[in-house]
């Protein structure tokens, strides 16, 4: 999705943490993180593999067979998961919000890596803070 600057639309931060609390991973989809996504996925199977019991796991797919699979599940068990599940939440979030930051800092023009202020794209230091700025001259042009 492209939007009316031609760059890549912002994300709702809120809208990846609820995708990513159905799935693991599908929220990193929507962010079109598809490497991290695979990871969270593949992370969730290897916990879930490593800490579920062999005899534990229901040989049919009956809605009473689940319920007694996850009645007998060990605490260990459902409190990794959890953890894993909280965490790739948080990262779908953490993710979105700050791909929004970057994009808005990249609509806005040059801005100072210490302070984060608007600096002028003519000199080599933030006037705000006077941090040295690497690049001096490459950020737009101060309007006059």
């Amino acid at each position: 999705m492209m939007g009316p600057s031609g760059g890549s639309t912002r994300k709702r931060p809120w809208l990846a943490a609820l995708l990513a609390v159905g799935y693991p991973g599908l929220g990193h989809l929507y962010l079109r993180e598809w490497a991290r996504a695979l990871l969270w996925f593949g992370l969730t199977l290897l916990t879930a593999s490593l800490l579920i019991p062999q005899s534990v796991v229901p040989t049919t797919m009956s809605a009473e067979s689940m319920r007694q699979a996850f009645d007998a599940m060990p605490v260990e068990a459902s409190v990794g998961l959890l953890v894993v599940g909280l965490l790739n939440v948080a990262d779908a979030y953490w993710f979105a919000v700050r791909n929004n930051r970057q994009q808005a800092q990249a609509e806005t023009g040059r801005r100072c890596p210490n302070c984060g202020k608007e600096i002028d794209g003519d000199i080599d230091f933030c006037h705000w803070c006077t941090t040295e700025i690497d690049g001096a001259g490459d950020g737009p042009a101060p309007e006059n």
